[in-house]
């Protein structure tokens, strides 16, 4: 399996609460597609460098992430299909380098 890091923006008019299930919401579907969560880092609202579906912020959450390769194409559609989501950005992460 291959680390990936997935940056998803929520709509802001989602309280934390809401934000919260949508990040479980986003653990069970990783875990139904055989992967692993190894870290979720919730930034918080921000604001957006240009209006989304006449948004001006969003809420801002990293996942660090395993998952194997031949199910990344219907986690990324799973994502688009979430009407709470405003962007996705989901990239493999960069492997650690090994100190000698």
């Amino acid at each position: 399996m291959k680390t990936y890091e997935l940056l998803a923006v929520f709509k802001p008019n989602l309280d934390a609460e809401e934000v919260d299930k949508q990040i479980s919401a986003l653990n069970d579907i990783i875990k139904n597609f055989e992967g692993v969560v190894e870290s979720t880092d919730k930034m918080g609202r921000k604001k957006l460098a240009y209006d989304i579906q006449n948004f001006r912020d969003g809420f801002f959450v990293t996942m660090n992430l395993s998952i194997p390769a031949d199910k990344v194409a219907e986690f990324k559609r799973q994502l688009r299909l979430n009407d709470n989501v405003l962007r996705t950005m989901f990239m493999e992460a960069p492997k650690a380098h090994a100190v000698k």
